[in-house]
């Protein structure tokens, strides 16, 4: 006998399918926050967030020796990504830098140490979930709805952006280390974002 009862839907009122990234006037408003309350950690993991285009799993595992040599943080980083086991580099801008060393010179941190240790005793390093609150906190600050972004956003943040100035597909999948175009299409949502500008163009 089938059941009469229905089962609510998993996703009742959540926002599903990819977050969206971050305008350029929000990432300035979130970095002009974090200093403004002197939040140096935050500053250096925001900046390094755009910059690098990791994964949140692949950002929180970051140790000190990834992004630097000897005292000098590099301009250029690689590592190898968890989901996939293949290298992916990045760029450290000069203010990625410069946050980045603030905080080190703050946290005292050796080369073998993780970049952004956790404050909970049993974790060594801020966990992905920790990370993802911080998110929320970072959008929720300049009064965005913490609800629509996450730590993808800050993944998809630049290369959005590089895409949008470049319309190189194979640039954005190089530094996504996306195996397949198609996937750098779908994670961009490229074809949708790009039907929707024409459809604002044509008036009738």
């Amino acid at each position: 006998m089938e059941s009469t009862q229905r089962r609510e839907p998993w996703n009742k009122g959540k926002l599903i399918g990819q977050k969206p990234p971050l305008k350029p006037k929000d990432i300035w408003a979130i970095r002009i926050h974090l200093q403004n309350a002197h939040h140096v950690r935050d500053l250096a993991l925001f900046n390094l967030a755009i910059d690098s285009k990791l994964r949140g799993c692949d950002l929180v595992n970051l140790r000190v020796r990834d992004i630097t040599h000897g005292n000098q943080i590099l301009p250029r980083a690689m590592v190898v990504q968890r989901k996939t086991q293949r290298p992916v580099q990045f760029e450290l801008t000069e203010p990625t830098r410069l946050a980045v060393a603030a905080w080190l010179e703050r946290a005292h941190l050796r080369p073998e140490q993780y970049l952004f240790p956790s404050r909970i005793a049993s974790s060594p390093h801020v966990s992905t979930r920790q990370y993802a609150r911080i998110v929320h906190h970072w959008v929720a600050a300049i009064g965005l709805d913490s609800t629509i972004y996450g730590t993808h956003t800050m993944r998809r943040t630049k290369a959005t952006l590089i895409y949008k100035r470049t319309e190189n597909l194979r640039a954005v999948q190089l530094l996504l280390g996306h195996r397949k175009l198609g996937s750098t299409v779908r994670y961009l949502g490229i074809e949708v974002d790009d039907a929707l500008e024409i459809s604002e163009q044509t008036e009738i």
